[in-house]
């Protein structure tokens, strides 16, 4: 199993959104689904950690594949919080409220994104 760019990419993407988490902690906060229990806090440092661990285990080729498929299953996991903000945004300026709105649909070439290097992980 060999490096690709396209598996550091997403190690790296996974990675400055896990950092992102704790330097900019309220701008995540804010978008987290009411519904969940604890604070909005709690779910930001959680999702960060995840991001981080995600990004790690996707960098290591042993556990790339693995790590990769858990990957697309995070980016559907975190849908609902881009939802959440497309809704708060509805009354922001349209080109801030186009660009929110193309965050739920973005999740999808995310997903096989991922799904890829997991498949190219076990060639």
């Amino acid at each position: 199993m060999r490096r690709t760019r396209s598996s550091d990419l997403l190690a790296g993407l996974l990675a400055g959104a896990g950092v992102a988490h704790f330097l900019i902690p309220k701008q995540f906060d804010a978008i987290v689904p009411r519904r969940l229990p604890g604070s909005p806090r709690f779910w930001t440092q959680a999702s960060g950690v995840v991001e981080l661990a995600l990004a790690a285990g996707i960098a290591v080729p042993r556990t790339r594949a693995r790590s990769a498929t858990a990957a697309a299953a995070f980016f559907v996991a975190v849908v609902p919080a881009n939802m959440k903000m497309a809704a708060d945004w509805k009354d922001r300026p349209a080109p801030l409220r186009r660009a929110v709105q193309a965050r739920v649909p973005l999740q999808i070439p995310l997903v096989l994104w991922a799904r890829k290097v997991a498949r190219d992980a076990t060639r």
